[in-house]
């Protein structure tokens, strides 16, 4: 999906998981001699490595969090709808980065030749087509998981064409990221339980999403100290409010936890090993997106703005895990916090250590 955070679509070199670097590349490739360039297999290799590239395979690893952290939120244990559900975020996340790249052509022909499109290595009808194919993959995934899930996939879609195709390039561009994310984590409460006692933690995932476009805006021409700074305070904000804000529990987990207690339980502070937990979460999160911010801040370069916008895309998986910590899933948030170090170790075997969002 075209999200930056979310489904955010921006990275770092420092992160091969994620997006956000302007110059893909395939190194580590050897160079292919003249006989080699001759074989068939040859350029299947180089149109599977084009594609690779245009779809950003490694960032995949950043969306299934929000599915998870979704389905926590809504007090039900992960299922076959639940895998539905992230089936259908990977579709429509997908399909925005083929989308993206169609839109700006143009633009990326004079900025940014060495990417599939306007190197030739994928034609732009294919890249349209795979868009829409992946758009309706994802739809209909969504609607497998339940009427529910396939009303929040349907806005979810909308969002990530109107992103792409206008919006993208306005001021509500960040907005539309955010909700793109948000939507994201609501369609797996969805799919799984209710998106009513989602919407907290769709809220503190979406602010995240916003302050990450709002950094990813200037990557390739730098210049804002602005935007890391507010970014920097809204991840300071968030993390308080994960690690040390009162919560209430879906109700299933409440009656869990203090059987014989109304429903009517007061918000408390996580307790335990989910407190315990969900602090180390918060923590990892605030580590990795805070650091590169505050470069950014105090030297406002392409480069190091790219860097933040890394940080804060690879800090989109513990902020994930914390969120279904907070709700009372350590399984899930375990296995949301795991998505990070395979979604490193594939970008390193795949030689991918840079992809862009933009």
């Amino acid at each position: 999906m075209s999200r930056t955070a979310p489904a955010a679509r921006a990275g770092s070199a420092a992160d091969p998981a994620v997006p956000g670097q302007h110059a893909p590349s395939l190194a580590g490739a050897p160079a292919a001699s003249s006989d080699a360039a001759s074989r068939p297999t040859a350029p299947r290799s180089g149109h599977a490595a084009a594609w690779a590239e245009l779809l950003r395979l490694p960032a995949l690893f950043t969306v299934p969090g929000d599915a998870l952290a979704g389905a926590a939120a809504a007090g039900a244990r992960p299922g076959r709808r639940t895998l539905l559900a992230i089936g259908s975020s990977l579709c429509l996340y997908e399909a925005g980065m083929a989308l993206n790249d169609w839109a700006d052509r143009a633009e990326d022909a004079v900025e940014r030749p060495h990417r599939p499109l306007p190197s030739g290595r994928v034609r732009p009808a294919a890249a349209l087509t795979a868009a829409g194919v992946l758009t309706g993959a994802g739809l209909a995934l969504a609607a497998g998981a339940g009427r529910p899930a396939l009303a929040v996939a349907a806005p979810l879609a909308a969002t990530v064409w109107a992103y792409d195709l206008g919006l993208k390039h306005t001021p509500a561009g960040p907005v539309a990221m955010a909700a793109a994310r948000g939507l994201d984590l609501l369609l797996g409460a969805a799919a799984t339980g209710g998106t009513r006692a989602a919407l907290p933690s769709a809220a503190l995932l979406g602010s995240h999403t916003l302050a990450v476009t709002a950094v990813s805006r200037r990557e390739t021409t730098g210049g804002s100290v602005l935007a890391p700074l507010a970014a920097l305070a809204t991840t300071g904000v968030l993390t308080r409010l994960v690690a040390d804000g009162r919560i209430r529990l879906p109700a299933g987990r409440r009656a869990a936890a203090a059987p014989g207690l109304s429903g009517s339980t007061p918000p408390a502070r996580p307790t335990g090993t989910n407190g315990a937990l969900t602090t180390a979460l918060a923590a990892a999160y605030a580590a990795t997106a805070a650091r590169p911010y505050v470069h950014a801040a105090l030297n406002p370069s392409p480069p190091l703005t790219q860097r933040a916008v890394g940080g804060g895309i690879r800090a989109t998986v513990p902020l994930q895990a914390a969120l279904a910590a907070r709700a009372g899933a350590p399984v899930a948030s375990l296995l949301v916090a795991a998505l990070a170090p395979a979604g490193r170790m594939f970008a390193r075997r795949a030689a991918m250590r840079k992809v862009s969002i933009t």
